[in-house]
C-alpha cells in the first residue's frame, strides 16, 4: 500500500527551520530521476519539475522543516539551554530525548526541576518552555567542544508501525514530503496537462517563510497545499470539534486560520475524488496556518489554490500519528488531481 521503508528513511532525517540541507539532500536525490529539471533556490526551497503539456504552471508545496529548537546558552555545569523552532506545547517535552546537531550529532535528554523538590505552587503551575534543559550526559568540556550557540536541536523518536497505523516524530510534514515523491514516481511516464512544480518548502513552521520566497519566483496559476491536519477523533472530544477521522480518506481542505481555499478548487476535488472512488472528507481548520496562504496571495493576482491534507493525531509530539489508508488516498487523489486539470472550467462563476 505505502512504502513504510522510504517514509521511515524520510522522518528520521534532521532538518530544523533554516537547517534543512540534509533531508533536502536525500530527497533531491529521490526525485531527480523522475522530473524533467530540480534546483534549489535561494531560501532553500528544492524544486522539481515536471513538464506538461502547456506552460500553465501548477505548484505543489509540501514543507520538509520540522519543529525544532537553537542553542540559546551552555551554562557553566554544561546543561544546555534552548529557544524553540515552531510551535510546541511545554508539557510534550517531558522525558523526552533529543539530537544536538553541532561539531557532531550527540544525544541529549529534556530535564526539569524534579517533582520531589517541588513546592506546591511549583507542581500546580504548567510547565513553561523556560523550565527545561537539555542534559548530555558529558562533562561541561567535552560539551563545549560539540555545542555551541546556534547550533540546532532536533526531536529523537523512530517510525514504528501500529496496526493501520504509523507513529513517528515529524509526521508533520515529511509525510507530505513522501507523498510528493510518490507521486512523481507514480507519474514518471504519464504527460500531464500543465507544467508541474513540485517545492519542498523550508521554514514554514517559523511563518510560511520558504513557500512565500518559491511563489514568487514561480507565479504559479494553480496551487496545492500538502499538510498534515489534526484528526481530534478521540476520547474527550466533541464530534464537531473533531475536523477529521483517521482512515476516512484523504482530507480536502475548505479553510484555515491562514486561508479560504478557492471554491473551484474545492469543488474540482470533491468530484476528482468522488469519480476515481477516492475516500475523502472535508476539512474546515479554525486555527493553525499553512503554505496554502502563500501560494495564494503571492502568485499575480493571485492562484486558485486548494490542499490536500492528512489526517494526524497528536500534532507536534513525537508520536504523531498517521493512517496508511488515508496516506495512499492522498498520493491518489493527488495524482487523479493533476490528471485532469484541464478538464474542468475554471471560469468564476
Amino acid at each position: 500500500m505505502i512504502d513504510i521503508e522510504l517514509l521511515k528513511e524520510t522522518t528520521q532525517i534532521p532538518g530544523a527551520p533554516g537547517y534543512e540541507y540534509r533531508i533536502r539532500n536525500f530527497i533531491e536525490k529521490k526525485v531527480s530521476p523522475l522530473v524533467d529539471e530540480i534546483y534549489t533556490d535561494p531560501m532553500g526551497n528544492l524544486i522539481a519539475v515536471k513538464k506538461g503539456k502547456t506552460e500553465q504552471r501548477v505548484m505543489i508545496a509540501a514543507h520538509i522543516d520540522e519543529i525544532s529548537f537553537i542553542v540559546s546558552h551552555v551554562d557553566d555545569e554544561g546543561f544546555v539551554r534552548f529557544h524553540p523552532l515552531g510551535g510546541f506545547d511545554p508539557k510534550t517535552l517531558t522525558a523526552q530525548r533529543v539530537l544536538i546537531h553541532g561539531t557532531k550529532d550527540i544525544l541529549g535528554v529534556m530535564g526539569t526541576k524534579p517533582i520531589h523538590i517541588m513546592t506546591p505552587e511549583e507542581r500546580a503551575k504548567p510547565p513553561k518552555i523556560d523550565d527545561y534543559y537539555i542534559d548530555t550526559g558529558l562533562p561541561v568540556d567535552e560539551v563545549n567542544k560539540i555545542v555551541s550557540v546556534g547550533d540546532v536541536i532536533t526531536r529523537e523518536r523512530e517510525l514504528v508501525e501500529m496496526g493501520e497505523m504509523v507513529n513517528s516524530k515529524s509526521i508533520d510534514n515529511r509525510v507530505s514530503a513522501y507523498i510528493l515523491m510518490e507521486t512523481f514516481k507514480e507519474l514518471k511516464k504519464t504527460k500531464l496537462p500543465y507544467d508541474v512544480y513540485g517545492v519542498f518548502t523550508v521554514q514554514e513552521e517559523v511563518g510560511l517563510r520558504g513557500a512565500t520566497a518559491a511563489t514568487l519566483s514561480i507565479d504559479p496559476d494553480f496551487a496545492i497545499n500538502l499538510d498534515v491536519t489534526l484528526a481530534c477523533d478521540v476520547p474527550g472530544s466533541q464530534k464537531h470539534e473533531r475536523i477529521t477521522d483517521m482512515g476516512k480518506g484523504a482530507a480536502i481542505k475548505v479553510i484555515d486560520g491562514r486561508t479560504i481555499c478557492d471554491y473551484r478548487m474545492v469543488d474540482y476535488m470533491k468530484k476528482t475524488a468522488a469519480k476515481n472512488k477516492i475516500p475523502f472528507q472535508m476539512e474546515v481548520l479554525p486555527k493553525g496556518g499553512t503554505d496554502t496562504a502563500s501560494m495564494q496571495q503571492m502568485a499575480t493576482g493571485g492562484s486558485i489554490a486548494g490542499g490536500i491534507s492528512i489526517p494526524c493525531r497528536y500534532l507536534h509530539q513525537v508520536i504523531e500519528m498517521a493512517h496508511k489508508g488515508d496516506i495512499r488516498n492522498c498520493i491518489d487523489l493527488l495524482k487523479a488531481s493533476l490528471k485532469g486539470m484541464d478538464k474542468y472550467n475554471w471560469e468564476h462563476k
